[in-house]
């Protein structure tokens, strides 16, 4: 069988944060959902998504034998023995949500009158602000997953650790003279991840490959930090995708961000109206301001954006990709893709060509390059958002 994850109708709910990815390469948890999905299923899968993206993330076709499988929906091992079960143009939902079709053919989306309803409980990204609400529970489930059978790596004697039968550290990690608490959930340390001194972490937490958390870090639980990423200060159930900085002081609570971000010092979220009232944020597909049902919620950020020193975010902030955010006092609480926004003098049109050589220099620190590939989306994200300011 070749499975493929697929981008569903309600994509456009998770915008900014699918505006460079496929959905199912948002991380929730200590995995994105394509890993949980590949470790589960012990195969690769490939993606249907939109078109501008399919140069780095490429359909793979069969012309027998297909599962697609919703790729905004989180994997259980009940969950795949029923998409297994699947026969052909068979499909299993729940309510309208189509979570798995079986079909003969990878490159024309059909419909089924086949359907099973699943008896399974559904667990589904639907709003960017379900990432980090559901963020708890992810960790603990991709902690069994991934520790499953094998043994931690040994912590250093200066470590002071709490419940550490919960806490599992990859080799290759370094961590000196900092608390581990793992008492209310586990504690997930990456492969050649740093933990410096004075840092105080409460699980649950994941802390990905090549992550640095810098001195005298407070850590709340529910959060999880991507692989390649560095930060300081105070972050609390908030999950930063990849290659993402927040190195200084300052406080993230309630917030998702995605990749190549740079939080400046002293750039704070709020995650709780004064009125203790249900925050509001921007919604893409409402193109207008919706109840979270959360009553904290702090800063969804997409891509490529960067905030400067001191930056205030009001609770319930949406930032589009490649924005750069400054000025004294708060900012908007939303602020589209390409956006030079300053609090004082407004939002101008963030150039084009200045954002790509911009990323250029910020692949470059990291050892990597901002290929042709990362360009064209790049440039076709400008082009889908330049017309219309809301996005």
């Amino acid at each position: 069988m070749n499975w493929i994850l697929f981008d569903d109708f309600n994509r456009k709910k998770l915008f900014p944060l699918v505006f460079t990815r496929p959905v199912a390469e948002i991380r929730v948890g200590i995995l994105t959902i394509r890993e949980k999905w590949e470790r589960l299923l012990q195969v690769k899968t490939s993606s249907l998504t939109e078109q501008y993206l399919r140069e780095k993330y490429p359909l793979i076709k069969s012309d027998d034998d297909n599962i697609f499988i919703n790729g905004a929906i989180l994997p259980t091992e009940d969950l795949i023995q029923e998409i297994k079960l699947l026969k052909r143009d068979e499909a299993l939902v729940q309510n309208e949500d189509v979570i798995a079709m079986r079909l003969a053919t990878a490159d024309i989306w059909q419909s089924t009158d086949n359907a099973i309803e699943t008896k399974c409980k559904i667990n589904k990204i639907n709003e960017p602000w379900d990432i980090f609400s559901k963020n708890h529970q992810a960790i603990a489930d991709d902690f069994a997953l991934i520790t499953k059978g094998r043994k931690s790596a040994k912590l250093s004697p200066t470590v002071r650790v709490i419940s550490p039968e919960n806490i599992f550290v990859e080799e290759g990690a370094t961590l000196e003279c900092c608390v581990l608490n793992a008492s209310k959930g586990p504690i997930y340390i990456g492969k050649d991840a740093e933990v410096m001194e004075g840092s105080c972490i409460r699980g649950p937490f994941a802390l990905g490959e090549h992550s640095v958390i810098k001195l005298n870090t407070s850590i709340y639980d529910g959060t999880t930090i991507g692989p390649y990423c560095k930060v300081g200060g105070e972050i609390s159930n908030s999950v930063f995708f990849s290659y993402s900085n927040k190195p200084h002081d300052g406080f993230v609570g309630n917030s998702v961000i995605g990749e190549w971000c740079n939080l400046a010092a002293g750039t704070i979220t709020s995650n709780l109206n004064n009125s203790y009232e249900p925050v509001k944020a921007w919604s893409y597909d409402k193109e207008r301001f919706v109840n979270t049902h959360q009553q904290f919620c702090g800063t969804i950020m997409g891509d490529y954006s960067k905030t400067g020193i001191n930056t205030m975010l009001n609770t319930g902030t949406v930032i589009g990709i490649n924005s750069n955010v400054f000025g004294a006092g708060y900012q908007r609480n939303f602020i589209a893709s390409f956006s030079w926004a300053a609090s004082i003098s407004g939002i101008e049109s963030y150039n084009l060509e200045k954002a790509i050589d911009t990323a250029k220099r910020v692949y470059a620190r990291r050892n990597r390059v901002f290929d042709s590939v990362e360009e064209n989306i790049l440039r076709s994200v400008y082009e889908l958002t330049s017309n219309n300011s809301r996005l």
